[in-house]
């Protein structure tokens, strides 16, 4: 499973499909996941706030091809806070979707009034929980997490989701995460640091 779809089941870990974050926090972690996503894949790079693209071949995921076309196209735009901006308007749904199409979520529309609202349900509720499980799994072992998983790590610190996965854990699993994050490549470093502060700012001006 893709970084951002992990992220998103830890931040919906609910039968209803219902967020555990401000509405803020889930879009930008999930644009940080899928920009990570990129920078794994080996087709960007981040590095002093900007964002490279140095490979265009196309992902073999759609939504990243997606997220890579939008790069290329709109290459006069390079702040990494520009890119996490712009992603979080549709990382949810994007992100949503694509959990749907692998058949993990199903897509339920509820109409009130004039609104209708859009939710990502669980078909099974173990496979949601089994990121979050997963990850505090790693935290109490002696060795080290992969890179993918270092980097879900340091997205779900960013986004203020770390009670999702540390709820149960001993004091291990809290001083591993401490030193799990610092320890990224510098690329992914530098894009969770701005996720943080990203996800910071949005909350404390009310951002919806």
């Amino acid at each position: 499973m893709l970084t951002a779809d992990e992220f998103f089941l830890i931040a919906h870990n609910d039968n209803r499909g219902k967020a555990k974050l401000h509405p803020a926090a889930t879009g930008l972690g999930l644009a940080g996941g899928l920009l990570s996503e990129l920078v794994l894949y080996g087709h960007i790079t981040v590095a002093a706030g900007q964002v490279a693209v140095i490979d265009r071949r196309p992902p073999a995921d759609a939504l990243a091809h997606t997220v890579l076309d939008q790069l290329v196209g709109e290459a006069q735009h390079q702040s990494v806070r520009t890119w996490l901006s712009f992603l979080a308007q549709t990382s949810v749904t994007s992100v949503g979707e694509r959990l749907s199409r692998a058949g993990v979520l199903r897509r339920q529309e509820t109409r009130r009034l004039l609104r209708t609202t859009v939710t990502y349900q669980p078909i099974d509720v173990n496979v949601v929980a089994w990121p979050a499980t997963r990850l505090r799994a790693l935290l109490e072992r002696a060795e080290p997490p992969s890179v993918p998983d270092a980097l879900l790590l340091g997205l779900v610190t960013a986004a203020g989701l770390t009670r999702e996965v540390l709820w149960s854990a001993g004091p291990r699993a809290h001083h591993r995460l401490n030193l799990i994050i610092p320890a990224l490549p510098d690329p992914l470093k530098e894009l969770v640091a701005h996720t943080e502060a990203a996800v910071g700012a949005a909350v404390l001006r009310g951002a919806p």
